[in-house]
């Protein structure tokens, strides 16, 4: 067998970019030249002045057009990213009992945290296997719908709806996302994300859509008397929100990056244009993987593939891990499957930053790897 050091893919089969990682993602060139063409005034400067703040107003109003939001909704954002935000909801938006949907690594987190509360009742957990996604029931004991738009662990989306006489809000995570799939917010009342996937910044911010429901729980947990860390105080989030600044310190880098992928999102036609880019890479994914002799898409239904994180599983004869050594080798990463779920796989982001050419170009050397090796 040809060591993995030695095949060399012929140039005009490698993709253009060679970056496909779920998370941190491919930051386009264009938006590294805004932040060094801004660096000298905007780097190194007060996050409570003008200049920064002015910038996370660009974050907000830019997101506002992007998801089409209706009147009252808001965009909130604080420090610590997605796993943050899952805590900070356990004081301020969860009010006694929740329902989570679980299929996946990533969307059993939030059920975790909600257990571990002492101040709340165990979360009700509707799980399905790997590979699929369950569905929310109404129940009136429920106050909040935990639902995840995108399991990046196994690649599986699904739709956006709200449970059928749920009275309760509905809470999306939408890490993976958002930016990526389309939604409609009339069927959420928070959907929140980190920027580092179809946002293409980095970690360690969260950014959360409220409805004007959402707000009023905020609101309302607030002035309860529960004790809530300053850290997670969505009501201290809220308010500092409201003023185009975060509680605490943020990376200044990584707004300015989100700012620039928010625009050009925009510019470009909004949500339709940044969904259908990921959509299209989806289909040349998927269809290639269907046709191939020794690759299959790891989702079975469909209509629950998702369009922005792509899990191709491999026959027991043909090594993922070694062809995502061969790519990395030929400067094509981080096509690696997700850990956990110990699968003979690859997992292949195709947010929106990710050339659709560029998919095309990876189905093309992962053949090539196989006939070769």
């Amino acid at each position: 067998m040809s060591s993995p050091d030695t095949l060399r893919i012929p140039a005009d089969l490698l993709p253009r970019d060679g970056r496909f990682g779920a998370g941190p993602s491919k930051v386009r060139a264009e938006q590294m030249a805004a932040l060094a063409g801004d660096a000298s005034t905007y780097m190194g400067t007060s996050h409570r002045q003008a200049t920064v703040r002015n910038k996370v107003g660009e974050v907000r109003d830019g997101l506002t057009s992007l998801f089409t939001l209706p009147d009252g909704y808001e965009v909130l954002l604080g420090n610590g990213g997605t796993t943050c935000f899952w805590d900070a909801a356990t004081f301020h938006l969860v009010s006694e009992h929740s329902q989570h949907l679980s299929f996946g690594e990533f969307s059993s987190k939030f059920a975790s945290c909600v257990k571990d509360a002492p101040h709340l009742s165990d979360p009700d957990v509707i799980k399905s296997d790997v590979g699929t996604h369950p569905y929310a029931t109404a129940d009136s004991s429920v106050d909040l719908y935990a639902l995840t738009h995108n399991e990046t662990s196994t690649g599986v989306m699904m739709p956006i709806t709200r449970p059928e006489g749920a009275q309760g809000l509905v809470a999306v995570d939408a890490t993976s996302a958002a930016g990526g799939l389309m939604v409609d917010p009339s069927q959420f009342d928070v959907y929140y994300f980190a920027p580092q996937k179809s946002f293409a910044s980095d970690g360690g911010l969260w950014i959360a859509i409220c409805s004007p429901a959402a707000i009023q729980r905020i609101e309302t947990l607030a002035s309860s008397g529960r004790w809530t860390p300053a850290f997670f105080d969505l009501k201290i989030a809220l308010d500092n929100s409201r003023l185009n600044q975060t509680y605490n310190t943020p990376a200044l880098a990584t707004i300015h990056l989100l700012a620039s992928q928010i625009k050009w999102m925009n510019d470009q036609g909004g949500l339709s244009f940044s969904a259908g880019r990921s959509r299209t890479s989806a289909e040349t994914l998927y269809t290639w993987a269907e046709a191939s002799d020794f690759a299959t898409p790891f989702v079975q239904n469909p209509a629950q593939r998702s369009n922005v994180i792509g899990t191709i599983d491999f026959r027991d004869d043909v090594d993922a891990t070694l062809i995502a050594k061969i790519l990395r080798a030929n400067g094509v990463v981080d096509t690696e499957p997700y850990r956990k779920l110990g699968r003979n796989q690859l997992r292949i982001a195709m947010f929106p930053s990710i050339d659709p050419e560029d998919v095309a170009s990876l189905c093309a050397s992962i053949n090539w790897i196989v006939g070769n090796l």
